[in-house]
């Protein structure tokens, strides 16, 4: 999955999160002996390196760049070409719509990724083959609805991938014979999702063969969130390993389960005897066993944790139990007797090498810190090295290269040399002791000229998820927003997904007041260091940082300004009407609609406290977001409004949780930045 720069900071994506998304916002460090600082325009000369792959060789690697083009406001892609021994760069593509998913050939004579095909309405993404020995890429599918993920057969004769069906009563809807049956989806849904399927097609070009069929799909992915659960092939080409969802729906998402396709029979069983949460099924390099997602006992309020069990069936064994973090990657070692898994680590992202029997060991990865986007961007060549996009404090992604998982690191590209050259603010770990015994942490963005004898004001910018956490490394907001002289504070609380089981679960039926006391401790301690102009304090965040900002100007009466981005403010709402919907009942103790479960929605609801609220507040939110409905913009807005609060409440006619253009991204910026300006400066 290719995520824009701007989105891959702003918006931690979604797995069973109780409900949205947002920020693992990522800072900066210094860069000595500059003068300029970074300006809003510079949003514009940041590029983003993803998803590496090492070829089959060893000797290159391929990751896609994308650029913002703000002329025509849109990302521009390329897949480009790196060969490791000299750091050459070859670009592959040219002017192809949405490029991405670079995938070797088993042989490596040949390079399939997937673009946009076709005009209009009839503009699909679709799987190119492009031939290393010279020539031009030529499509090998030509799927109704478009090519949703795909995977080379070891072969390396078929493909096989991922499409939607089509509604079977298309002709008919466009006579507007067009009322479906509404299930678990969201409110903004204008017809039946339709599932998604397996198919095979020659890798040279020809008529594809549907594999699968029914009611059931394999799983989509929603951003902001992490790709869909992918295909994986056995070594031997006989089997698929793919994630079955009872139902297409989103707010079905929690009902998947692990199985196994025989190519040739048509035969698929189990693997587990689990009926939910498995995902990301994973064959060892010899075939005899599988690696998967799964939640800590079964509760998705837990750590997702990898397990491990035999082709031939069986639940296995939880494998990372004691690496005690939220993992969100795993790739098999070559020598099948260990796994590379990865996941947020106190304020960085960390990469384990986890053996089958014995203790994980953290590999030396220094300041950088792989992309994370509820989904670690990295790879594992055949020979046991390791290619993955990387971001430090003081540097966008760029992509790294370690020959083995015991050498440090090896910068490959430098992209984005003129970001890291700018007067940049300094941003470190800080760490106290909350509430209810939890040491937590976060991190303190610097103003470029700091000094600590001078006093400033703080501007909290609060990470979303829950399931999420912010991380040391750049994030575009922090470096502006201490641009403009703020000291800028991210904390993480329960509900993070850095600190281990205890302290994630722990927002488990408590949304808003313990996360909400752990935020308020972390400003205790912030002023203890005697720079925090006390009287002149903003709270800002996006989706669950939208929820706590919510949150906090009901329950707090510290703040001279607020910005809440795509506010969770009625929790039965995003129950009812989001594109998680009925998920959201893992959050809390069932269904607001069984017994009296009801209060608690209330309860944790920042809309029961806005007779509380008084302070001027910005509101931003797209029209089409289907994951925070802008209804909940709407009812704070006018509860704010009516209460004679001064408020501002900013739409983007978009669809998406945030935008995903780079006009309106820098768009949200400035207005983000000015609203905090106007209130304390």
């Amino acid at each position: 999955m290719i995520l824009d720069q701007r989105a891959r900071q702003l918006f931690p994506p979604g797995r069973l999160s109780g409900f949205l998304l947002i920020t693992a916002l990522v800072p900066l460090g210094p860069a000595f002996g500059q003068t300029r600082q970074i300006e809003l325009n510079d949003y514009a000369k940041i590029t983003s390196v993803s998803d590496p792959q090492i070829s089959p060789d060893g000797k290159s690697i391929v990751f896609v760049v994308s650029r913002p083009n703000l002329d025509e406001d849109r990302s521009d892609r390329q897949l480009v070409l790196l060969d490791i021994a000299t750091g050459a760069q070859h670009v592959l593509t040219y002017e192809r719509k949405e490029v991405g998913s670079p995938r070797w050939s088993p042989a490596g004579d040949r390079l399939a990724f997937v673009a946009v095909d076709g005009a209009g309405k009839d503009a699909k993404p679709q799987v190119f083959i492009l031939p290393m020995t010279g020539g031009e890429a030529h499509k090998i599918t030509a799927a109704l609805t478009g090519v949703e993920q795909f995977a080379w057969r070891p072969s390396g004769q078929e493909i096989a991938y991922v499409s939607s069906d089509e509604p079977e009563n298309k002709k008919e809807m466009e006579k507007h014979h067009d009322a479906f049956e509404v299930g678990d989806n969201d409110y903004l849904a204008r017809e039946a999702e339709q599932p998604s399927h397996l198919w095979i097609t020659p890798a040279e070009g020809g008529t594809a063969k549907r594999l699968t069929s029914g009611t059931w799909s394999l799983p989509k992915s929603a951003p902001p969130s992490s790709p869909a659960s992918p295909i994986c092939w056995s070594p031997d080409g006989q089997w698929l390993l793919f994630t079955r969802q009872e139902h297409p729906h989103q707010g079905n998402a929690d009902l998947t389960m692990l199985q196994l396709l025989n190519i040739n029979t048509g035969e698929t069983r189990k693997l587990t005897k689990h009926e939910k949460f498995e995902s990301f099924g994973l064959f060892s390099p010899d075939g005899s066993r599988v690696a998967y997602w799964y939640p800590r006992d079964g509760d998705p309020n837990n750590e997702n944790e990898i397990f491990v069990t035999p082709t031939s069936g069986g639940d296995g064994t939880d494998l990372t139990r004691s690496i005690d973090r939220d993992l969100v990657r795993v790739i098999w070692m070559p020598d099948g007797n260990s796994l590379l898994v990865g996941g947020h680590d106190g304020t960085a992202t960390s990469l384990w090498l986890q053996p089958l029997r014995g203790a994980a060991k953290k590999l030396p990865l220094g300041d950088i810190s792989p992309s994370w986007a509820f989904w670690v961007d990295v790879f594992v060549g055949r020979k046991g090295e390791i290619a993955f996009t990387g971001v430090t404090p003081t540097e966008p992604s760029e992509l790294y290269y370690m020959r083995s998982a015991n050498d440090a690191p090896r910068r490959l590209t430098d992209f984005n040399h003129e970001i890291a050259s700018l007067a940049l603010g300094k941003a470190e770990q800080f760490k106290w002791l909350g509430p209810d015994g939890f040491p937590e942490d976060g991190v303190l963005f610097y103003p470029p000229d700091f000094q600590k004898d001078r006093k400033y004001p703080l501007v909290l910018i609060i990470h979303g998820g829950p399931q999420a956490s912010t991380t040391t490394q750049f994030s575009f907001l922090p470096q502006l927003m201490a641009t403009h002289g703020y000291v800028v504070f991210s904390p993480n609380y329960r509900g993070s997904d850095n600190l281990g089981n205890a302290y994630q679960r722990a927002i488990w039926n408590d949304a808003g007041d313990g996360p909400g006391r752990d935020v308020i401790a972390g400003i205790a301690a912030v002023r203890k260091l005697g720079f925090i102009d006390a009287s002149k304090i903003g709270v800002t965040g996006w989706s669950y940082g939208g929820y706590m900002t919510s949150w906090l100007i009901g329950h707090y009466q510290i703040w001279k300004a607020a910005m809440a981005g795509a506010p969770v403010t009625d929790i039965y709402d995003e129950y009812n009407l989001s594109d998680g919907n009925v998920i959201n009942r893992y959050s809390f103790r069932g269904s607001p609609y069984v017994a009296d479960n009801l209060k608690d929605y209330r309860a944790q609801s920042p809309i029961a406290y806005a007779a509380q609220m008084k302070t001027p507040t910005l509101i931003m939110h797209d029209t089409g977001d289907a994951r925070v409905t802008i209804t909940q913009g709407y009812a704070l807005y006018h509860a704010l409004k009516d209460n004679g609060v001064p408020v501002k409440f900013i739409a983007y006619p978009v669809a998406g949780h945030f935008p995903g253009d780079p006009v309106r991204v820098m768009d949200v910026d400035r207005r983000w930045v000015e609203w905090m300006d106007q209130y304390l400066k």
